[in-house]
């Protein structure tokens, strides 16, 4: 598999910096002085050039659960990330669109930035970082309409570095049934990989109202081969979709408890859970916060 373009990097209107090469489309944004804000964005660029052939050279390793060690920076936080979830079938490509984004971030923070706020979204797998200011997000439950009902408020103490969502309506494939399941962690292949595992358990097996197709039937390149992947849910009654978030609450729940996320904020058919609050972050009234709220 091969792109013959090249990568392009530009200036939107906004001042945001926007690198594309092949797949990949990141909306790169940083905030302190006009000479830190250039630095960093050159940073960006430099750091984005080789990263498309870089994975594509590691590509059949990369859709294997496992194999020998990945060689490239951003392969192995790829497989640094998924290696956490094991034994549950995972792939490093479920991590690689925030790790793409944690590798930009990562230059674009070299020492004595002097920056104030950075964050690079690859196509809503974010990577983010602040010194000072929280960044608040807005997390979409239904992306047919992009509407979002719930914030997450990410501080600089918070232990959140990155963001990332999965769903059956996203353009990934997904086991699962969640409209949209939004994870914070602490890097954003972490929450990349997590959002995936977690979106896939919000399932109903069998159940007569959602359409399944083989992977491969689809992408015939896909990581996950002839496993069928949801193409359709109909409507559901109230009582299946409950079900079918504990499923997911459970796995979120766990992967809380073993530091593998901080925070997740569950959808499906207009019924939400949210997972996770932190003990490092508190309100005036020294209460622990929660990060992700209504």
């Amino acid at each position: 598999m091969s792109w013959q373009e090249t990568p392009t990097a530009h200036l939107s209107p906004d001042g945001h910096l926007r690198l594309v090469h092949g797949p990949i489309d990141l909306i790169v944004v940083a905030e302190g002085s006009a000479q830190a804000v250039r630095a960093a964005y050159l940073r960006a660029r430099d750091a984005f050039a080789p990263v498309l052939g870089d994975l594509v050279a590691e590509l059949p390793r990369l859709r294997k659960c496992d194999g020998p060690a990945p060689t490239g920076v951003i392969a192995r936080k790829m497989q640094q990330a998924v290696a956490p979830f094991a034994p549950t079938f995972v792939t490093p490509m479920a991590a690689v669109a925030g790790a793409v984004a944690d590798h930009i971030l990562t230059a674009m923070l070299a020492p004595s930035h002097r920056l104030t706020r950075a964050h690079v979204n690859n196509g809503g797998d974010i990577a983010l970082w602040t010194a000072h200011q929280p960044l608040r997000l807005a997390i979409c439950e239904d992306p047919t309409t992009a509407s979002a009902g719930a914030q997450a408020d990410i501080g600089p103490h918070d232990g959140i570095g990155g963001v990332a969502t999965s769903g059956w309506r996203g353009r990934s494939h997904s086991l699962g049934i969640a409209d949209a399941v939004t994870v914070l962690a602490a890097t954003a292949a972490q929450a990349d990989a997590a959002a995936t595992l977690i979106a896939n358990a919000i399932d109903l097996p069998d159940h007569p109202a959602i359409t399944r197709a083989p992977a491969n039937s689809l992408s015939p390149d896909s990581d996950l081969g002839a496993r069928r992947v949801t193409t359709d849910v109909a409507p559901l009654p109230g009582t299946d979709v409950t079900a079918a978030l504990d499923h997911g609450a459970a796995i979120a729940t766990n992967f809380a408890a073993r530091g593998l996320i901080v925070g997740a904020c569950l959808a499906c058919q207009g019924q939400r859970r949210m997972i996770g609050t932190t003990k490092t972050a508190r309100t005036t009234q020294g209460q622990p916060k929660d990060l992700i709220h209504a």
